[in-house]
């Protein structure tokens, strides 16, 4: 379980009036948590309490608690509303879960060692393709996040999906067979490295016509040496 709290406090009214003065006047997130055959409730939270916890990315991802009017609750943020352009949230769902609840949750992936992998020091770029992956598992296994190694990532090596080591008793929501296998990270050579590699290419199959050429006309130069020697001998 994730090391996020988050504080409610219990309301009464509903409606979008009520939720829009909660906001403006209150600076207050309007929100309701459901699930495990329990009532929902209407709750609101301090904005700003809201705004610092999600700065933790594991909020998205994992479970943890949420206090209801001191009392506590394991929860999962189910959904999020957020204002077009401020930084306002509008709504938010909660979903209670119990530690067997099998979750179908999307977790952060984060890669190390690729600044030491033989791809990055062969001159290669790496680029991750993907930031996240679906997976599924009971609830006391959700992880905060899934590492990838790229430690043994070459110069043009991919790692796929089928690649990951995932953490014990969670896999993924999506087989990772066939066309699902899909790519996670993989280092190339950028753009501007073909271009220097085109160049000097060039560079180096133009120097060697110049020494094809130059030895030519050497050759031809001494071959008329040789004829006029001759020709002067049969005068």
């Amino acid at each position: 379980m994730s090391t996020v709290m988050l504080e409610a406090q219990a309301r009464d009214v509903q409606g979008k009036g009520a939720s829009r003065r909660l906001r403006r006047l209150e600076q207050m997130v309007p929100a309701i948590v459901y699930g495990s055959d329990k009532e929902p409730q209407l709750l609101s939270l301090s904005q700003h309490k809201v705004n610092k916890a999600l700065e933790n990315e594991a909020i998205y991802s994992t479970v943890f608690q949420l206090h209801v009017d001191g009392k506590a609750q394991q929860v999962i943020l189910k959904d999020l509303q957020r204002h077009p352009y401020k930084p306002v949230i509008l709504h938010m769902d909660f979903q209670r879960v119990s530690a067997k609840d099998v979750l179908v949750k999307m977790i952060p992936l984060h890669f190390i060692n690729g600044d030491t992998c033989p791809g990055h020091k062969d001159g290669g770029v790496i680029s991750h393709v993907m930031s996240q992956v679906e997976v599924r598992c009971q609830a006391q296994y959700l992880p905060e996040f899934i590492e990838v190694d790229l430690s043994n990532l070459e110069l043009d090596g991919v790692v796929h999906l089928s690649d990951l080591k995932l953490p014990k008793n969670v896999e993924l929501a999506t087989a990772a067979i066939g066309e699902h296998d899909q790519p996670i990270a993989n280092a190339h050579l950028s753009h501007a490295s073909e271009a220097l590699e085109a160049e000097l290419a060039a560079e180096a199959e133009a120097s060697d016509v110049d020494v094809l050429e130059e030895g030519a006309e050497v050759e031809a130069g001494d071959e008329a040496s040789e004829e006029e020697s001759e020709e002067k001998d049969e005068e």
